[in-house]
């Protein structure tokens, strides 16, 4: 329980402040940590009695004649849930370093107490990992729900409650990024800051908050009952206005749909990460985005390029041909996303109404077809979709 670093690094710390040496020793009565590292490895005597009776001892000159590897001072016991670990000495005539005792043998549970609380929270974290992990690459024939949800339950998650994926990129802005890179323990850091501050929204016991690769926090975030999405996205955008302020970087988040299930929570994580990634591609601005939202793009994305390509020459060649194809190819897909409706469609593109039916009459005479024609103007729609995203994926 008591790692012999820990106890090197207390007992040179200790012994410069307060000018006697100390040594910390483990249950067995081996120093594992001295102001003077010549005694680390050896036997004190003095400890195996002070371990078995929890009771500090003091020895004079006299006295530590007779026991092995033991000098004049006091010995006091490390106590941790109420067993001794180990115990503290210094050494020094008893008199003048009792005073000291208590106080060296209290800091010093106080850091073993704070030590053992960051192994288990890093431990934690690590299982919280590799179940997320494990979610992510979930495949029912490798792998059955049954294990993943004993494992879920001995870290105190249950599964099968009603949850949502979320998955949340961080970046560093351009302007930050030409800057040279920060050390590895400033990174380390800042993982831990953004872990924090993601858990801090996302505080349900119930909520599973791990990193998944450097840049990329997922949250299997459960439900309450009757949550208006509005309410997860506003979380999403507290948290990234959290971490912009805070670290001046940028995050993004793609969200999911719910499921109660193993299989249904990897479709739920795969789905937040796909609406990440195509959500990027979309000029709305938004840093949050949910798949519901983006099946289209999804379905697309999921053709290949070459798939997408034939789409795109043979529903929308006349218009590629045009000058102005990316005014016009954005104003189809305003058009359909706005419902065939004028003043959504100008409220998207940021334009005025007559400067859509201006460039819908122009798309018309160049296709041939009346974009009030559902099937022609769905697959314009599906082609124009396509070049957008073999275009972002050229960019990246």
């Amino acid at each position: 329980m008591l790692s012999p670093s820990l106890a090197q690094e207390i007992a040179g710390d200790t012994s410069a402040v307060i000018g006697y040496n100390v040594l910390i020793t483990d249950a067995t009565g081996m120093v594992i940590g001295s102001g003077d590292s010549t005694w680390v490895g050896t036997f004190h005597e003095a400890s195996v009695e002070v371990v078995r009776t929890q009771e500090p001892a003091t020895h004079n000159a006299s006295q530590a004649l007779n026991l092995r590897g033991v000098r004049p001072g006091v010995t006091l016991p490390l106590v941790s849930d109420g067993q001794a670990v180990g115990t503290v000495g210094i050494t020094g005539t008893p008199a003048q370093v009792r005073r000291f005792g208590l106080l060296v043998k209290r800091q010093t549970e106080i850091l073993l107490r704070e030590s053992v609380m960051l192994r288990s929270r890093l431990l934690a974290e690590r299982a919280a990992e590799k179940l997320l992990v494990d979610i992510a690459a979930y495949d029912p024939q490798v792998v059955e729900d049954e294990f993943l949800l004993f494992r879920a339950a001995e870290l105190g998650f249950d599964l099968r409650l009603r949850r949502v994926a979320v998955a949340f990129e961080v970046t560093v802005p351009e302007a930050r990024a030409r800057r040279p890179v920060a050390p590895a323990h400033d990174m380390a850091l800042v993982r831990s800051e953004l872990l924090r501050t993601v858990r801090e929204v996302f505080a349900d016991p119930q909520d599973v908050v791990a990193t998944t690769a450097p840049g990329w926090i997922g949250v299997l975030h459960r439900l309450p009952d009757r949550r208006p999405s509005a309410s997860l996205i506003a979380d999403c955008r507290r948290i990234g206005d959290v971490i912009a302020a805070q670290d001046g970087l940028t995050a993004r988040a793609g969200i999911g749909e719910p499921s109660s299930s193993v299989g249904g929570l990897h479709d739920s994580y795969q789905d937040a990460c796909d609406a990440l990634r195509l959500g990027a591609r979309l000029a709305d601005g938004s840093p949050v985005h949910l798949i519901t939202d983006l099946r289209v793009h999804q379905v697309l994305a999921a053709m290949g390029r070459p798939a997408r390509t034939r789409l795109l020459q043979r529903a929308a060649a006349r218009l590629r041909a045009q000058p102005d194809w990316p005014v016009l190819r954005d104003t189809v897909i305003a058009w359909c996303e706005s419902g065939f409706n004028l003043v959504g469609a100008s409220r998207a593109l940021h334009i005025h109404r007559n400067t859509v039916v201006y460039r819908m009459t122009k798309i018309e005479q160049a296709t041939g077809r009346s974009l009030r024609d559902h099937r022609t103007t769905m697959a314009l729609y599906l082609a124009c979709l396509s070049d957008r995203l073999g275009n972002e994926e050229q960019s990246q």
